[in-house]
């Protein structure tokens, strides 16, 4: 974006001040028409010529038990339109969690218990309490979409269904590719999207947030919302956030990813590592700190985020400690690594699992020893733990210049 007096062009058109922080980091807006003073193709015209705080919503279905950063992009939305004014909607998904999204899914997901989504959501609160205003009246309400997707009988559900065909449902991209691979699709899960999109309509949502990969089930919101006589909601997506390794989405399955409750110490060493490309990326989603302020040293922007990120969820004075903290270890590290040995993965066939990598590097004399050694604890890229002996990498650049290390005495250097 560039400056221009009190407002900024973006590619949504001329941002007042006072609307930059809501637009900053998002990938899309529909409907938008830049330049238009139409109120229903123009979120800002929205924003401007509303005479009453819009009903910002946002849905979290409660299926794990940790958020991680990547979660927290939309949640920081959120706590964006509370401190314009607006009133946030924060739909816990007990009943579509019973479902699951089926998006970017290549085969159903497992159904959880109601006391395994009961537990979750009570913990999925307590991860976004440090992000959002829970206190200032009128800013926050928390919904659970059972209270009203329970309560549907047949009748409406058969309303719900008449409203998509299935070539409509079969353009889903997740859908489509499961009907290709000939993958079953069940019938339950046509229902995600219709379930979603009711939410809308229960809660007379404005804006709805989601990622990229939710904009089909926030359009099939504004469908059903113009169906009951609504007025359609906006739909605002935000990227998806790469996960440390900088190549794949942030997912726990991964394994590189930065949980919100995390200690204190493992979430500054994660950030602190963030690969450079990502860096910008993350100052821009993940925190409220101006770009163009940004230190010049790749290096320094990295302690940078660690600590403004840590300081989020942890304090200031405990971001602080685990950043002299980390530096202790980093330097204990390369004393006793200086001059390692170094292993080529060259020699490794990707995509590889993390047990085979150090089996084959020599620090083991096996894989299967290899595995006891991680399951043990004994086991470090470049000082963090690894706790999952299958976290598999998919090509050998997220490894390159890494030191791998068993136990306090044998390290590697991983080389091209």
């Amino acid at each position: 974006m560039t400056a221009n007096g009190s407002t900024q062009t973006s590619q949504f058109g001329v941002i007042p001040e006072k609307f930059q922080w809501i637009y900053r980091g998002v990938s899309e807006v529909f409907p938008h028409q830049a330049g238009s003073q139409d109120p229903h193709q123009n979120l800002t015209q929205r924003l401007l010529q509303s005479d009453r705080p819009l009903r910002i919503k946002l849905g979290i279905d409660p299926t794990g038990a940790e958020i991680h950063l990547g979660h927290s992009i939309p949640v920081r939305k959120l706590r964006a339109f509370q401190d314009a004014g607006h009133t946030a909607v924060l739909i816990i998904g007990d009943f579509t969690a019973r479902i699951g999204d089926p998006e970017g899914k290549s085969e159903v997901r497992k159904q959880l218990s109601e006391a395994d989504i009961k537990a979750n959501a009570e913990t999925y609160l307590d991860q976004v309490r440090p992000i959002l205003d829970f206190d200032t009246p009128g800013r926050l309400e928390v919904r659970y979409n059972s209270q009203w997707l329970s309560q549907l009988d047949l009748g409406k559900i058969l309303e719900l269904l008449a409203t998509m065909t299935v070539g409509q449902m079969l353009a889903k991209e997740g859908f489509a590719q499961r009907y290709g691979q000939e993958t079953p699709i069940y019938l339950h899960e046509f229902m995600y999207p219709l379930m979603q999109g009711y939410d809308s309509v229960a809660v007379q949502a404005d804006i709805e947030l989601g990622g990229t990969d939710q904009k089909f089930n926030i359009a099939v919101g504004r469908d059903l919302q113009r169906h009951f006589g609504l007025r359609p909601q906006f739909g605002m997506l935000l990227p998806l956030l790469l996960g440390t390794d900088g190549v794949q989405k942030m997912s726990k399955s991964l394994g590189n990813y930065v949980g919100l409750q995390e200690d204190v110490l493992p979430m500054y060493s994660k950030l602190e590592k963030v690969p450079d490309h990502l860096i910008e990326q993350y100052f821009e989603l993940l925190t409220d700190l101006s770009l163009t302020n940004l230190p010049e040293s790749p290096r320094d922007r990295q302690k940078a985020l660690a600590l403004e990120i840590t300081g989020q969820f942890h304090g200031v004075e405990l971001a602080q400690q685990a950043q002299q903290d980390a530096l202790t270890l980093t330097q204990g590290q390369t004393q006793n690594a200086e001059n390692v040995p170094e292993f080529s993965l060259g020699d490794v066939a990707f995509p590889a699992k993390i047990f085979y990598i150090v089996g084959a590097s020599g620090l083991c004399s096996s894989s299967s020893e290899a595995r006891r050694q991680i399951h043990g604890g004994a086991v470090k890229l470049e000082g963090d733990r690894v706790d999952d002996p299958n976290l598999t990498f998919e090509s050998a650049e997220p490894l390159v210049g890494k030191v791998l290390q068993m136990g306090k005495k044998k390290f590697v250097r991983l080389v091209k």
